[in-house]
């Protein structure tokens, strides 16, 4: 079972996040440039992938630009089908605790339905440290507007591994 994590990150908070996610698929990691660009070779893994976890920070209540382009240049999945059928997750970080953080997994949840991917949310509830912002459409994580991302909160982070494994799972029980 392949799983790949696709993202962009402006200040290394995502990354961060990103990282942890992957670990936890034991994903392929791959960054959406400045530019909003991949390399041929990262759409090759993920057209190969079984399961794709998309991540993006929440800027103005939605993804950034950068994830928006490489989003756009899915059409060509789109009118090929080449992703119809493969598991989809997402996550997101934002300074504030709302954030509109929502807005952003709703995003991922179009663009997966739209590419005809199956949707995975956050299965965990809400125990003070392990998804602490209670979120069940998917993964997201908070950390104040000046902090490093080593300031993540490590309950976030965990819950990021435990998504990762999630969406993982899923991929090989539906593929299998």
């Amino acid at each position: 079972m392949k799983t790949a994590v696709v993202y962009h990150s402006g200040y290394g908070h995502t990354q961060r996040v990103a990282q942890t996610v992957a670990e936890g698929a034991a994903a392929d990691l791959i960054t959406i440039d400045a530019d909003g660009n991949i390399s041929a070779a990262d759409w090759d893994i993920l057209n190969a992938a079984d399961a794709i976890i998309f991540g993006s920070p929440t800027y103005m209540g939605v993804v950034s630009w950068q994830f928006k382009k490489f989003a756009d240049a899915t059409s060509k999945q789109w009118m090929s089908g080449a992703w119809k059928d493969k598991v989809a997750g997402g996550f997101t970080i934002s300074s504030n605790l709302s954030g509109d953080k929502l807005s952003t997994i709703q995003y991922f949840m179009t663009l997966s339905m739209q590419l005809g991917m199956v949707w995975v949310g956050q299965a965990e509830p809400n125990n003070g440290s392990i998804n602490r912002l209670g979120s069940s459409s998917g993964l997201m994580a908070q950390v104040g507007p000046t902090s490093p991302a080593a300031d993540i909160p490590q309950g976030d982070l965990d819950t990021a591994k435990i998504y990762g494994q999630r969406v993982a799972q899923i991929a090989a029980k539906l593929h299998a």
